[in-house]
């Protein structure tokens, strides 16, 4: 051993004594600091609340959506169009919604939903589909049947739509924009009753609801707070500024429609036979009607009703089974719902002569449906 390292070895030895000491203090300390948690901030949750439904969330319309929604479908309408190859194809024409309210598979929607269909597809809530036929039709009301070859469909019960009244709640279902938003509910109260609506030569009564109604929800249902139907959803007035104005054909004036729909495939309705100009009307062909009152008999059906007693091209119609008849929305309305075979009078002016003569109703030929 050289003399170098005899004299360096003790103090090799002491630093690796110390290396050792301070390395066992440094892990014993750090291994007690380690060991200690760092304290956080403790967070804790309220616990869920049980799950059942207290009742000022199961409301009346809650209940009524859960117990009409299911029988309220959407109908999707395809027509025949050309390709850009001139290839003839089916595509969507349109979309709304209808209300199942016979277990058989009978649908009520409105006419311009499945109006110049060629192909229906009526959609479940729960997510079924099937093909649809349109069994009939009713331009004058916008009503129309569907049928569906199915089992096991849910059925909406029909309410009293004359014992409705204004300010109780009203709730819209159906399928606003389409299938997409299938089941939509919308709710706000009965706004007035019996609003009189002229559409083209008629005159509807409407139930008017601020229940938000949109394109698609044609067809749907407004049901009451019982959870019956009360109306079926038709149009929308939509103008700027203007809001929360939405109409539904009372379900009373609905009913018997259906029925014959369904019975007769078609709606059976008394007519005149005649064909007549207000002043409005008359304006629109380049006419002025000059009579204060009345309406100008223009034509008349050969053979018809009007025909057979007697009335004449040139007459004023001044009042029909008392009723006046300042325009043609008004002739309409005197002889509608009056029994087919029944006799009305009728008050004319002939050459500034007054003259009252009896007509007996018949059946409204389908061309002039």
């Amino acid at each position: 051993m050289s003399k170098w390292y005899r004299t360096l070895a003790p103090y090799f030895i002491i630093a690796v004594f110390g290396a050792l000491i301070g390395g066992g203090l440094v892990l014993g300390y750090g291994g007690n600091f380690l060991a200690k948690p760092i304290p956080q901030a403790q967070q804790s949750f309220p616990p869920i609340a049980q799950a059942s439904i207290s009742d000022a969330r199961n409301t009346a319309i809650v209940r009524a959506a859960q117990q009409i929604s299911p029988a309220v479908v959407g109908i999707t309408n395809k027509a025949y169009a050309r390709d850009f190859f001139n290839r003839k194809v089916l595509v969507d024409q349109g979309q709304g919604s209808g209300v199942i309210f016979d277990a058989k598979g009978y649908i009520a929607t409105n006419y311009h939903v499945v109006q110049n269909a060629a192909e229906i597809t009526v959609s479940l809530l729960d997510g079924r589909n099937f093909p649809g036929k349109v069994l009939g039709v009713d331009p004058a009301t916008d009503l129309a049947v569907v049928k569906v070859e199915a089992t096991d469909l849910p059925v909406a019960a029909f309410g009293d739509s004359d014992q409705l009244m204004v300010g109780e709640p009203a709730i819209a279902i159906g399928n606003p924009l389409g299938v997409e938003f299938k089941g939509s509910v919308s709710a706000g109260i009965i706004s007035a009753l019996n609003r009189s609506l002229e559409i083209g030569e008629r005159r509807f009564k409407l139930i008017q609801t601020d229940a938000a109604i949109n394109p698609g929800n044609s067809g749907g249902a407004l049901v009451n707070a019982d959870g019956v139907v009360v109306g079926i959803n038709s149009a929308k007035i939509s103008f700027t500024g203007v809001e929360g104005l939405g109409f539904a054909i009372p379900i009373n004036t609905a009913r018997p429609i259906l029925q014959s729909i369904i019975e007769k495939g078609k709606v059976v309705r008394p007519y005149l036979g005649v064909g007549v100009l207000d002043k409005k009307t008359a304006a629109q062909y380049g006419y002025e009607l000059n009579a204060e009152k009345g309406v100008y008999v223009a034509n008349l059906t050969l053979n018809g009703p009007a025909d057979k007693a007697g009335i004449q091209r040139g007459d004023l119609i001044i009042r029909i089974a008392g009723m006046e008849t300042n325009t043609v929305v008004d002739l309409r309305a005197a002889v509608e719902g009056k029994p087919i075979g029944s006799t009305v009078e009728v008050i004319l002016q002939r050459n500034n002569k007054a003259m009252t003569l009896n007509v007996v109703l018949e059946e409204m030929p389908n061309e002039q449906q």
